[in-house]
This record gives structure tokens, C-alpha cells and sequence, in this order.
């Protein structure tokens, strides 16, 4: 039966697709008071007494914890590391989830791929995504090991950097990585991002 053949009692039948497009019109335009309502509510206070779980941060504790490292090396701290030294951190910190040499585990693969980003399977790794080497050093420190963030040290995260830069070509593993030397470690991929905010 074609769009347009009458149906049995009823008229013209009317395709699937426009009448699906009519429901799912319909839906948004009744959506559109509890948007309205939503965005016009009063401010929510961001934490509430009431709960009663959960510690103010002291001014210690922010500071303890307000350090960023920009992409050309600003907020770097003293220390250093190679990738001879990191190659026995990421044995024993890193290779369960990330495996042997950067791949094959269950975590994200860190190591390979440079040239992929292009191909129809692009392979996102340090080596041919990151684009900046001093953000490697702040994701490290902030955030691995998954299962203990903040217990490197500044020497060992300026170490397991080293070596992943290492495994991925970039530097040689005698090579030490410190605040003035791993900013000018030149990413593969350095200007494959646009900016948001120029």
C-alpha cells in the first residue's frame, strides 16, 4: 500500500515517518512550560545544611589542592624524573590496568597510534592525541592511579610521564623531564585543537 492509497475506513493513510515527526513535535511542545519553569526557578543554594554529611574545605585543604598546570609548563613544581626511572613506577602503579608498555589492558591504551587521528579507526593515545606535555604531568598527579589519586610524588609523576613519553617516541629514556624541559617536549598532535576561547 503506497502513502497516498486509501485505507479501509479510514481516508489517506499517512506515512510512519510524519506522523512520528507530529508525536515527537507534539512532545517537545509540551515540553516547552517545564523548560520554562526549570530555568526560571530561584537559585539553589549549592550546599545545603541540612544533609548533614560531608566536610567544609579549610583553607588549608584548597590550597593543599589548588594547583594547575597549564599547557606551557605554568604551575610546574620542582622535581624531576626519566623514563628509566619511570618504567619501574608504571610496572608497579600503572601496568595492571594499562598494560605491559602502554596497551592491552582495560584502561585507555597510552601508548601508539601517532598518524591514526585522520583513519577511519583513529587511536587515541598520549603519543598521537595529547597535546601538550605539561597536561600529562597535572592528569597524572590529579588522577592516577585510579585507585590511589595524589600519592605520586612530584619526582615520580615527572617520572612515569618521562617513560610514557618515552614508549611513545618522544623523548629518550635518559632524558630528564622537569619543568623547563617538558614543556618544550613537541606533541605529534600540538595543533590538532582549535581553541574555545581564543
Amino acid at each position: 500500500m503506497s502513502i497516498c492509497e486509501p485505507a479501509p475506513c479510514t481516508g489517506y493513510r499517512i506515512s510512519a515517518a510524519r506522523s512520528t515527526s507530529r508525536n515527537r513535535f507534539s512532545i517537545q511542545r509540551r515540553m516547552y512550560p517545564l523548560l520554562l519553569a526549570v530555568l526560571m526557578a530561584p537559585p539553589v543554594a549549592a550546599v545545603s545544611p541540612g544533609f548533614g554529611w560531608g566536610v567544609p574545605a579549610s583553607p588549608e585543604d584548597i590550597r593543599a589542592n589548588d594547583y594547575l598546570v597549564t599547557k606551557d609548563g605554568v604551575g610546574l613544581p620542582p622535581g624531576g624524573g626519566t623514563a628509566l626511572e619511570g618504567e619501574l613506577l608504571y610496572r608497579q602503579r600503572c601496568e595492571k590496568c594499562h598494560g605491559s608498555l602502554g596497551r592491552g589492558a582495560s584502561a585507555e591504551e597510552l601508548v601508539g597510534g601517532i598518524g591514526s587521528l585522520s583513519s577511519e579507526n583513529p587511536d587515541r593515545t598520549i603519543g598521537s592525541y595529547w597535546p601538550y606535555a605539561p597536561t600529562l604531568f597535572d592528569y597524572i598527579r590529579r588522577a592516577m592511579p585510579i585507585d590511589a589519586p595524589l600519592s605520586l610524588t612530584d619526582p615520580e609523576v615527572y617520572a612515569v610521564a618521562a617513560y610514557l613519553l618515552y614508549l611513545n617516541h618522544l623523548i629518550s629514556e635518559t632524558q630528564v623531564m622537569d619543568a623547563q624541559s617538558l614543556p618544550r617536549v613537541v606533541m605529534p598532535n600540538r595543533n590538532g585543537f582549535v581553541p574555545a576561547f581564543p
